[in-house]
């Protein structure tokens, strides 16, 4: 398992969380999406044998928000 803490700066609210978090928690192989507010955060726990990172950064952008890298 392998966790990730990316860096989204368009987090500002409880739509936000939800939206990232319902995006990402569904993929194959993700364990656990938690978005952090204050921090502009998602901490990620995921099987890089099934589900990639760019899968995941690609969920995000997805539903509209930028992964700052």
């Amino acid at each position: 398992m392998t966790t990730v803490t990316l860096s989204v700066p368009d987090i500002s609210c409880g739509h936000c969380k939800s939206s990232i978090e319902g995006a990402v928690a569904p993929l194959e192989g993700v364990a656990s999406a938690e978005v952090a507010i204050d921090d502009k955060t998602v901490a990620v726990d995921f099987d890089e044998s099934a589900v990639t990172l760019d899968a995941i950064i690609e969920a995000i952008d997805d539903q509209g928000y930028e992964v700052a890298r």
